[in-house]
């Protein structure tokens, strides 16, 4: 999740915490203009509805604290999470008991995660994002001052060793990888969210690489912040969350890293239209259960959308917890895969929730 402000000032020069408003006070009496690497959110009246019926508060179990804008969490086997600290610039993991260690220094804004054929945590990295306040809350957004590229980068979970991979396709750099996704033929699909400036903002790309590295290439371009990325349980549909139109697309995967759409008159990147938020909100990653439903992690209207593949709302998770507008990602694990960790990352925090259906194994 992203906000840009052309004054946005580094974190660590944020004024110290006050009381934060509430959510409901901090949407409604504060507009914040938002684009950039990893998300963005725009604050403003939130809609009457938006599936009233559907929601759902479950119970929430806070697993860590003070994490400096934690998103793509990533389940290991062992029962330990990592996340990405986007403004402390490494990977970190969490213990079952909350334990908090650093991984890896990656510098930059790693923003998302996964675990490749190889067995290294390959991460999506911005290039840098500005920390600043929000009525009391952490966003992160625009261009840092020091920032070079964006980049795709392994990490060696043995010994905390870095590899840059990419920095660059066609000749063309990297601006703000954001998400990605292994397939079955060791492959990856990742979103390019773009940088934003004073006067300019990028059209968001979509990629295809192999882990080593050797090959990578733009299969998508011209979106609007893409942002969270998945493939169904066939590998037959990829899907992208869109933030700022809080908008599903989906394409057909008919080959690797070959995909096909052209479903929807003017559909972004070509893609094929499957959901649209009904009231006001962010989109920003997602996940993919067993059974085919997309979970993506909705900002502002803080929580998690389920999105049957057929487009409808099964139903809507209300993540509140301590008003945090800023619920980002969401990932499955646990021995059934019943278990969602989620970032909470304007409070700088990672839930735990129990799932009521089981999450996709991913490749």
């Amino acid at each position: 999740m992203e906000r840009t402000e052309e004054t946005a000032e580094p974190v660590q020069d944020i004024l110290p915490p006050r009381r934060a408003l509430s959510r409901r006070s901090l949407i409604g009496r504060m507009t914040a203009v938002t684009a950039g690497a990893s998300g963005a959110a725009v604050l403003g009246p939130v809609g009457a509805a938006a599936a009233a019926d559907r929601r759902r508060k479950p119970k929430v179990t806070v697993l860590a604290t003070g994490l400096k804008f934690p998103e793509g969490p990533l389940a290991l086997p062992n029962g330990d999470v990592l996340v990405v600290e986007v403004l402390r610039g490494t990977l970190t993991r969490v213990t079952p008991d909350g334990t908090v260690s650093v991984v890896a220094e990656l510098g930059g804004g790693p923003n998302g995660a996964a675990l490749g054929p190889d067995g290294r945590v390959y991460v999506a990295n911005n290039g840098g994002l500005n920390g600043f306040d929000v009525g009391g809350f952490t966003f992160a957004g625009g261009t840092p001052a020091g920032y070079v590229t964006g980049s795709i980068q392994a990490v060696d979970l043995a010994d905390g060793s870095v590899e840059t991979l990419c920095t660059e396709a066609g000749g063309q750099p990297l601006r703000g990888p954001d998400d990605l996704v292994f397939d079955a033929h060791g492959g990856f699909y990742f979103t390019d969210y773009g940088k934003t400036g004073a006067t300019a903002v990028d059209r968001g790309r979509l990629f295809y690489a192999t882990a080593d590295g050797t090959s990578i290439r733009k299969v998508a371009d011209g979106m609007d912040g893409p942002n969270g990325i998945g493939l169904s349980p066939d590998g037959k549909r990829l899907y992208v969350s869109e933030t700022y139109t809080a908008r599903v697309w989906w394409w057909e995967v008919t080959a690797p890293g070959v995909i096909k759409g052209g479903l929807s008159l003017g559909g972004s990147g070509g893609g094929n239209f499957l959901y649209t938020a009904p009231d006001y909100t962010n989109f920003d990653s997602l996940a993919v259960e067993a059974g085919g439903n997309v979970c993506v992690a909705s900002m502002i209207h803080a929580g998690i959308s389920v999105v049957s593949p057929k487009g409808h709302l099964v139903e809507f998770v209300d993540i509140d917890v301590g008003g945090d507008p800023g619920i980002s990602n969401i990932c499955f694990g646990g021995k059934h895969l019943t278990t969602a960790y989620i970032t909470a990352s304007s409070t700088g925090k990672l839930l735990k929730v129990e799932w009521p259906r089981r999450g996709l194994a991913l490749n």
